[in-house]
Order: C-alpha cells, then structure tokens, then sequence
C-alpha cells in the first residue's frame, strides 16, 4: 500500500470555512494526527486511527507522520487555519530535511486553509487590503529581541499587522510590550482589531483605538489586526466596517 500525507489546513472553526481538498483528504485518511483540540474537531468515523499531542510537540509529531506515511498509511496531519502560517508544513519539511533519505521520496502534499487573520479581516471589512504582515508573538522558537525588532521594522515601513499567538498565561507580558512599543511609535488613534474565535460560537470582534487596547483583551484563541497609518473605519449600527484603502498615501 502506498502511503502519503496531507498536511491540512482546517480553517478558523466553522466547518463550511473548510475547503473540500480537506475534506476529501480527511475522508481518504487512514490516520489523523495533530494537536488534540484539532484532531478534536474532526468527527470520528470507523478506520481512522486519532493520534493526539501536545502543543509543543510539532517535530515529534511531524516524524510520527512520517513514520506512518512510509508505512503505507495515509496521514492528515492537521493545523488549524493554513498549516503553512505558523503551523504544521514547516515542522514537517524540517523534519524531512533531518531525516533518513527515503522520507524525501514521500507523496507529501499541504492543502492550504482560511487563516485566522483572513476569517477576522473578512468579518470586519478589508483591514489587510493594502499591504500587510504577520508576526508571531510567541517566543518559543525564537527570541523577544527579534520579535520587537521585527515590529518596529513593520511599523516603520507602515503595514497593517496580524499579530497571532499575542498572550498566554505563560506569556503574559509580551503582547503589553507590543502595545507600550505601539503606543511609542504610533498615533494614538491607530485601529486596532481583536477577533477572538472567529467563525465559532465564542466568536467576539473589537475595535479599538490604540489609546483604548489593554493587554487583557487578547488571548490565545485572539488575532490582532493593527490598522496601517491609512486603515479608515466606517461607522453604522454594530460593528463598523474597517478598511485599509488600495493606495497609499503619498
């Protein structure tokens, strides 16, 4: 039997945010492996083995894949949102590129998902409609120094910003150096939009102006949008609709 992996993007929460090439791999899998809350998410169905980790365990579980993939099986290895953007695919190739030579020959495909910053950008307007990055708060895998740097770099050239990971219980302190290094940087009225649990039942989206963020309001299950100098929003009954415009000011 030939084996393969997927590695796939489930998409911000919402089941109809999935794309069918998932689905079509979920459906095709022998094998299921990932953080248990996505595996979780995935209903169970008769001859699809679960394999549930931790979330620090992406190398472990990207060479557990491997494994199974040359066995024969066939594996979705899944992250929420698009596995390439801070996310699974990376861990998989690194764990390619260190292992034995015949994991090169592999049928690896990675099927791209709706990320987090998009679902929260589409829910409140066009926040990233010019140009944008995104930044990694979490200092697990690289250091504070190079986070900041890269922030100021970002603020500088005047991008809007998707900030994912921003505050953990472990990590209480770095999403308010982000804020304090804003408030340094940038006009007090610099939109600021926390999308917690987009497309799920907790959804909860907040905009705010950079004088009114507090650190409290983000979580791990939050994606920030920091507005560019540009970033306009337009008021109406509920939530405004938020915008970056497709020209930059000269």
């Amino acid at each position: 039997m030939t084996g393969w992996i997927a590695i796939a993007g489930l998409g911000p929460g919402d089941d109809a945010l999935m794309t069918p090439q998932v689905s079509q791999a979920l459906s095709d899998a022998t094998d299921l492996i990932g953080y248990a809350p996505y595996v979780r998410r995935v209903p169970d169905r008769p001859g699809l083995a679960r394999h549930e980790t931790d979330n620090r365990e992406e190398l472990h579980r990207a060479r557990h894949a491997l494994e199974l993939a040359q066995a024969g099986h066939r594996v979705v290895v899944a992250s929420s949102g698009d596995p390439g953007v801070f996310a699974m695919a990376a861990a998989v190739f690194e764990a390619i590129e260190a292992g034995p030579p015949d994991w090169r020959m592999l049928d690896v495909r990675v099927l791209p998902g709706i990320t987090a910053m998009l679902a929260a950008a589409a829910r409140i307007g066009a926040p990233l409609g010019h140009d944008f990055c995104a930044i990694n708060l979490s200092d697990n895998l690289k250091p504070w120094d190079l986070i900041e740097h890269r922030l100021r770099l970002a603020v500088q050239a005047d991008f809007a910003i998707a900030l994912y990971n921003p505050r953990s219980k472990s990590r209480p302190q770095g999403f308010a150096r982000c804020l304090s290094l804003l408030q340094q940087t940038c006009e007090a009225g610099r939109l600021l939009i926390f999308a917690r649990a987009v497309s799920t039942p907790d959804e909860n989206l907040r905009v705010v102006p950079l004088r009114d963020a507090r650190p409290e309001m983000a979580d791990m299950r939050t994606v920030v949008l920091i507005g560019s100098s540009a970033t306009r929003l337009i008021e109406r009954p509920g939530t405004p609709f938020v915008y970056t415009p497709r020209s930059a000011p000269v």
